[in-house]
């Protein structure tokens, strides 16, 4: 189920993606369209393949069959150099913050830039406290370890570092997944601000209410591997669809609307 626009006009477009575990086809035929600039919420129940879809798109997952195209590049055709250069233009956050624990938190935002330019030491070091002051993150953060860190001190230092290359696209897989509802508040408000601070694209998968209602532009649902509905929270709370209603209207969310 894919939006009205064409491979050319979406920053990433996800065409027929099959993607199989052993008998069973996790995502099935799958079509989905990000629009540029704007934050979208993947969401769907547990083990429904929402993190599958994400890790198929930056090619971490294989697929059977479809094409995923970023940044007017198909992905599976292009050369080596260009889907490197397509890749230096995404920034990714995994579940969990996915830090190196050996690393120091300079090291791991340091990390990509090593990878994909050559630059000074003196430079990377200015990379490395402009990305914490982005998050909030005070300069003496850089020499903990992730041992060190609270766990939303964590979800900041991660995302720093899908920041560290000036990406057009950041990828959230459960960003607020494991902090309390003040920090998971604060970490969506901060996403909010640099989307829009920066043009941001923001492909987010969550399974949190209230990310979906106070952060995202638009939000596209997956059931039985493939887009269910997509469009704006208002879309989603019009909806007929049993597992819409059972989601958007459910003890959960009435709680959430209360609050």
């Amino acid at each position: 189920m894919a939006d009205a626009l064409n491979v050319q006009d979406a920053i990433i477009a996800v065409r027929d993606i099959t993607v199989r575990f052993g008998a069973r086809n996790v995502l099935d035929g799958l079509e989905l369209d990000v629009r540029r600039g704007e934050i979208l919420g993947f969401v769907g129940a547990s083990g429904a393949g929402k993190s599958v879809l994400l890790r198929t798109i930056i090619g971490l997952v294989p697929k059977l069959r479809g094409t995923v195209t970023v940044l007017g590049t198909d992905m599976d055709a292009a050369d080596g150099a260009t889907r490197r250069g397509v890749e230096r233009r995404w920034g990714v956050l995994f579940q969990h913050g996915a830090l190196f624990s050996s690393l120091t938190v300079r090291q791991n935002i340091q990390f990509p830039v090593r990878e994909y330019l050559k630059v000074s030491e003196r430079l990377l070091d200015e990379i490395t406290l402009a990305k914490l002051a982005m998050v909030g993150l005070r300069p003496e953060v850089a020499d903990r370890y992730p041992s060190e860190l609270s766990g939303g001190m964590i979800k900041r230092v991660a995302l720093a570092r899908a920041l560290a290359l000036d990406p057009d696209i950041v990828f959230l897989d459960e960003p607020t997944s494991g902090l309390d509802p003040i920090g998971a508040g604060e970490f969506d408000e901060l996403v909010r601000t640099l989307q829009r601070t920066l043009g941001l694209t923001v492909f987010m998968v969550t399974h949190d209410l209230d990310s979906l209602r106070t952060a995202c532009d638009r939000i596209a649902v997956l059931g039985e591997g493939k887009v269910i509905a997509i469009g704006t929270m208002q879309d989603m709370l019009a909806s007929t669809h049993p597992w819409l209603r059972s989601y958007f209207h459910g003890a959960r969310a009435h709680a959430l609307a209360g609050s």
